[in-house]
């Protein structure tokens, strides 16, 4: 979430950036180009002004109403075409004075004449109608062939007796416009590492209880029922949220307090009763007539396998009400005594526990209730297994978790019924004549979700059902 809610906000801020700095970028460059324009418009009329107001500086076919040139013409004449030809050495700039009808007055270089197509034409047709050229074709840095060409008329008592063109190369103003498309870049880089840090911790404000509420759901999730959100900084929308998350959790941990409460009470309560009605069975039994031994019979299991049920019923509530605190256990150790402690069931059952594992796996779990989450397990697992095969304990260790793995060899389970075991009460269909209540797995599975840890299930080829007992490891 925070990866996406970063790219929203740098998006839009680089549309933004570029919103700002493209039109930007544009007028700098516009800016600089009209700047040349304007210089270049004042050395023509500067040129203009210098061209003396009678005579041609070659001799040709004269223009009607031109007069012969003057001795005082004839000097600034030379002048002007000196100026010219040290403008154009100084600067690079091509200048060309012409006369209405084409011929130079004043030209550097040389051999330059009047353009004749192209945009360079076109000022100097608008030059002769009495206009001065308009602003060129903008020059962009990627377009080093295109020159700035500005015309400005010579007006003598209202006609146009001649106009002074000038050439331009753009280099320098190409340079010119990338130092300030440079200064821009730098502008937007330093603005778009301040957007990157100020979204970074606009983020990080506006997902820290965000992070805190998924951390306080997991927790409860997995078990650990006391965990809450505490205050924090971010939106008031949210803060809001965590409040009423914590409420939320504590009324739903009052309701299973409640419920808990009302089944260890239910079960413990029932157990005096139904030892009196087991009790007056017996007495029952004494004065029945001969012939009843089977219905008594089936009374009395009936009768103990309620009072299982009971005992179980109260476990499970005893399991779910328990808080324990997770500590370093060796599971290596802890299985190997649980082992030697049904080894006689085992024994009795025809039956072989065998292990593998490493000879130490620390974990973090309550050894108690790992303990007796292990011995439903293993009371399944022999409950199942055919007289002659084998149930197989061993230990795996993680980067993160340690797992103790029950694999049996009895008849195992279909996908279905492997999506059912471990709830309440549930008891496959065809394993309804063997002996249990269906809530040992549930018992064994509350025990690891108190201490952080987590029960799975998973088929063994060719038949039976392995189980995995899984805790965190300490770092």
């Amino acid at each position: 979430m925070r990866t996406r809610l970063l790219g929203i906000l740098l998006s839009l801020m680089t549309a933004v950036l570029a919103a700002l700095g493209v039109p930007l970028a544009a007028a700098m460059a516009a800016a600089e180009q009209s700047k040349v324009v304007v210089d270049r418009m004042d050395d023509a009329a500067r040129f203009a002004q210098s061209l003396p107001t009678q005579g041609r500086p070659t001799a040709g076919t004269a223009v009607k109403g031109d007069p012969n040139p003057v001795d005082g013409d004839g000097g600034r004449l030379h002048a002007l075409v000196g100026e010219v030809q040290r403008y154009h050495e100084l600067y690079g700039i091509r200048v060309g004075i012409f006369h209405r009808d084409g011929s130079a007055v004043a030209v550097a270089p040389t051999d330059w004449q009047v353009p004749s197509d192209g945009s360079a034409a076109q000022a100097f047709q608008e030059a002769m109608d009495g206009r001065r050229s308009q602003n060129p074709p903008q020059a962009w840095p990627w377009t080093p062939d295109r020159t700035l060409t500005v015309a400005a008329p010579v007006v003598r008592d209202g006609d146009v007796i001649a106009v002074v063109i000038t050439e331009s190369p753009t280099g320098p103003l190409r340079s010119r416009i990338v130092y300030r498309w440079l200064g821009i870049g730098a502008g937007e880089s330093l603005a778009m590492i301040a957007a990157v840090l100020l979204s970074m911790r606009l983020t990080g404000w506006v997902l820290r209880p965000v992070r805190t509420l998924d951390r306080a759901t997991h927790d409860i999730a997995t078990g650990r029922m006391n965990a809450r959100v505490a205050p924090s900084s971010g939106p008031p929308e949210l803060r809001r949220l965590a409040r009423s998350f914590n409420d939320m959790a504590d009324n739903v941990l009052i309701a299973l307090d409640q419920q808990r409460a009302f089944v260890a009470d239910a079960s413990h309560q029932l157990r005096n009763p139904l030892a009196a009605l087991l009790l007056r069975v017996e007495l029952l039994g004494l004065e029945l007539p001969e012939g009843h031994d089977a219905e008594l019979g089936a009374v009395r299991e009936e009768g103990v396998r309620l009072a299982r049920v009971l005992d179980d019923l109260l476990g499970l509530a005893t399991a779910e009400h328990a808080r324990p605190e997770p500590e370093r256990v060796d599971l290596a150790d802890l299985a190997l005594a649980r082992i030697d402690a049904w080894r006689p069931v085992a024994d009795q059952r025809g039956i072989r526990l065998d292990w593998e594992g490493p000879a130490i796996a620390v974990g973090l779990a309550d050894p108690i209730g790992f303990g007796s989450a292990l011995d439903a397990v293993l009371d399944n697992a022999l409950k199942f297994t055919p007289s002659g095969e084998v149930v197989r304990l061993g230990v795996q260790r993680g980067k993160r978790e340690v797992t103790l793995t029950v694999s049996d060899a009895g008849p195992g389970l279909t996908e279905e019924e492997l999506a059912r075991i471990g709830d309440r009460f549930w008891r496959s269909p065809r394993h309804q004549n063997v002996d249990g209540s269906g809530l040992g797995l549930s018992i064994a599975r509350t025990l690891l979700l108190a201490g952080g840890g987590s029960l799975e299930f998973a088929p063994v080829t060719p038949t039976g059902l392995s189980v995995h007992l899984t805790v965190p490891r300490p770092r």
